[in-house]
C-alpha cells in the first residue's frame, strides 16, 4: 500500500508540481540557489532539514519532489510496521488506502511542508506508547502484547515525539498532552517510564524551536505572540464549519468565506467520526479497546487546534488526525469484513469493496482539479521570474510585494520585507494596487505571466 502511495504521487502529482510560497521559505533556508526567506515566527525548522540532503545539492524542484514522494511512501510503511504487533498486515493496509487515498495526502506527500511528516511522525508515536505500555492483546493470538524489547519501544516513542517536535511543536504538544493524560487516568499504563519518554521526545524535538524563540523573538511567550498575530489570534473559533468547507479544497481558506464545493464529495469527512466509533467498539468486544481508542483520542486531541481554535482553514491541518483515526477506521473495516454474521458477510464484503472504490475515485476527482489550479499558479511563477531577468532584474537582487518569496528564490533574489537601499529592486503588486510610497514614482512595468496570476513590477529608475 505505501508503494502504491508513492506511484500515486509520482505519476498524478510530481511532474506538474512547483514550489508554492510555504515550501520556498522552508526550502530556501538550506538551499545554495537563492538567499533565505523570512522565516516568520510561526514555522519549525524540521522541513528545512528534510530537504537539506537534496537542496544543498540541487535546484531542481522535480528532484526535490521525487525525493520527498518516495520519502513519505517509506515513512508511511514504516509508520504502520510499528503497529505489526497489534494488528495483523491486510488491516494495516486498510489503514495505510484510508489515509494514503486522501487527495490531500497524496497532494502533500511530494511537498516540502509539515503536516504529513507530523501525522507519520504521530502514528508512529501512539504505536511505539502502545506497544512500550504492553497492555493490550494481539489481533491473531488474542494474548497480551508484552514488548519483547520495551527499551527499544520507549526509545521509538521518544523519537519519534521528537520528530513531531521538530517539525510542528504545536501539534506534537497536543499529542503529548493526550498521551501524557492516558499515562494518568489508565492504571494498567501508569509507568513513570512512558512519561519520560514523552517529555524528553518533547524537550529534544522543541529544543530548536525555543533556542531560535530567544536568539530571534525575547523567548518562547513573544514568540508565540508574534505567531498569534501572524495567524489572526488564536482563541475560541468555530473553525469546524471552514474546515468542512475547504474539505474539497482551496488548499487554504482565509478568510473562509467560499461555498461548499461538491458537498457530495464530503460525505466521507461527515462519515468520519461514526467509523472511527464503529471501530471503537468493534475493537472493544474483541479485547483491544486501548489500541482503537488512544490513536481515536490523539486524533481528536491533535485535530482540537483546527477545528476550535483558529478562524481559517486548510484541509493538510487535518492529516495528522487522518493518520490516527485510520487505525480505527479500519478496524471497523475489518469488522464489517470478518466479524458480521456469516450470513451478511457477503453483503458486507461487497459494500465495503463499493464505499473504498468511490471513495478512490471521488478523492482523485479532487486531487486532479487541485493539482490543476496549482500548476497554472507555480507557471506564473517561473514566467514572472523569466521577465523579470528580461528587465535586468538578476542577482544579487531583491524582491518585494505580492507573492514576492516564490518569485524572488526562482528568480535568485533575496526576498525582503523593505527593499530599499538595494542596487536590484523590484516591487510586484497586482494591477490597480498603489506600492509602497518608496515606490511609488518608480518605472512600471506590466508582468502579464500565463494568464492566472496578473503582477506590475515597479523598478528604480536606472542611474
Amino acid at each position: 500500500m505505501a508503494a502504491v502511495f508513492t506511484l500515486a504521487q509520482l505519476v498524478f502529482v510530481v511532474p506538474r508540481l512547483g514550489l508554492s510560497w510555504d515550501e520556498t521559505v522552508y526550502v530556501s533556508q538550506v538551499s545554495a540557489h537563492a538567499p533565505a526567506a523570512y522565516f516568520d515566527p510561526a514555522r519549525a525548522r524540521g522541513i528545512s532539514l528534510l530537504v537539506a540532503p537534496v537542496a544543498l545539492l540541487t535546484s531542481s524542484v522535480t528532484a526535490l519532489h521525487v525525493y520527498l514522494a518516495l520519502a513519505s511512501g517509506l515513512g508511511l510503511f514504516l509508520a504502520l510496521v510499528v503497529w505489526r504487533p497489534l494488528r495483523p498486515g491486510w488491516l494495516l493496509a486498510l489503514a495505510g488506502l484510508a489515509f494514503g487515498g486522501l487527495w490531500v495526502t497524496q497532494y502533500y506527500g511530494p511537498q516540502a511542508m509539515p503536516d504529513l511528516w507530523v501525522a507519520l511522525s504521530a502514528l508512529a508515536a501512539v504505536g511505539f506508547f502502545l506497544r512500550a505500555a504492553g497492555a493490550d492483546r494481539a489481533w491473531v493470538t488474542g494474548r497480551d502484547v508484552a514488548a519483547r524489547h520495551p527499551v527499544r519501544a520507549l526509545a521509538g516513542l521518544a523519537g519519534c515525539m521528537g520528530c513531531a517536535a521538530l517539525f510542528r511543536p504545536g501539534d506534537a504538544v497536543f499529542l503529548a498532552g493526550f498521551l501524557a493524560g492516558a499515562v494518568i487516568l489508565v492504571a494498567r499504563w501508569r509507568r513513570w517510564q512512558l512519561l519520560a519518554a514523552i517529555v524528553a521526545g518533547l524537550a529534544a524535538g522543541g529544543a530548536e524551536w525555543v533556542i531560535e524563540a530567544y536568539a530571534r523573538f525575547g523567548g518562547p511567550l513573544a514568540r508565540l505572540h508574534a505567531a498569534s498575530r501572524e495567524q489572526g489570534g488564536f482563541g475560541l473559533h468555530l473553525g469546524v464549519w471552514a474546515q468542512l468547507r475547504a474539505v474539497n479544497g482551496p488548499t487554504l481558506c482565509r478568510p473562509c468565506l467560499t461555498g461548499w464545493h461538491d458537498p457530495e464529495l464530503s460525505l466521507w469527512w461527515l462519515a468520519l467520526p461514526l467509523l472511527a466509533a464503529l471501530g471503537v467498539w468493534a475493537a472493544r468486544r474483541a479485547g483491544r479497546l486501548g489500541s482503537s481508542l488512544l490513536p481515536a483520542g490523539c486524533g481528536l486531541a491533535v485535530a482540537v487546534q483546527y477545528l476550535f481554535l483558529i478562524g481559517y482553514a486548510a484541509p493538510r491541518f487535518l492529516l495528522p488526525a487522518y493518520a490516527l483515526l485510520a487505525i480505527p477506521v479500519a478496524d471497523a473495516l475489518g469488522w464489517l469484513l470478518t466479524g458480521v454474521a456469516p450470513r451478511w458477510r457477503e453483503a458486507a464484503t461487497a459494500l465495503v469493496g463499493l464505499g473504498l472504490t468511490l471513495q478512490l475515485l471521488a478523492q482523485h476527482a479532487v486531487l486532479g482539479h487541485e493539482v490543476r489550479g496549482t500548476v497554472a499558479f507555480h507557471a506564473d511563477y517561473g514566467v514572472i521570474a523569466a521577465d523579470l531577468r528580461k528587465l535586468g532584474v538578476i542577482p544579487p537582487c531583491v524582491l518585494k510585494g505580492d507573492q514576492f518569496i516564490p518569485i524572488a528564490f526562482l528568480a535568485g533574489c533575496a526576498s525582503a520585507r523593505s527593499p530599499a537601499g538595494a542596487k536590484r529592486v523590484a516591487v510586484l503588486e497586482q494591477p490597480g494596487v498603489h506600492p509602497p510610497r518608496y515606490a511609488r514614482h518608480w518605472q512600471r512595468h506590466r508582468l502579464p505571466g500565463t494568464g492566472v496570476l496578473k503582477l506590475v513590477a515597479y523598478l528604480p529608475p536606472h542611474d
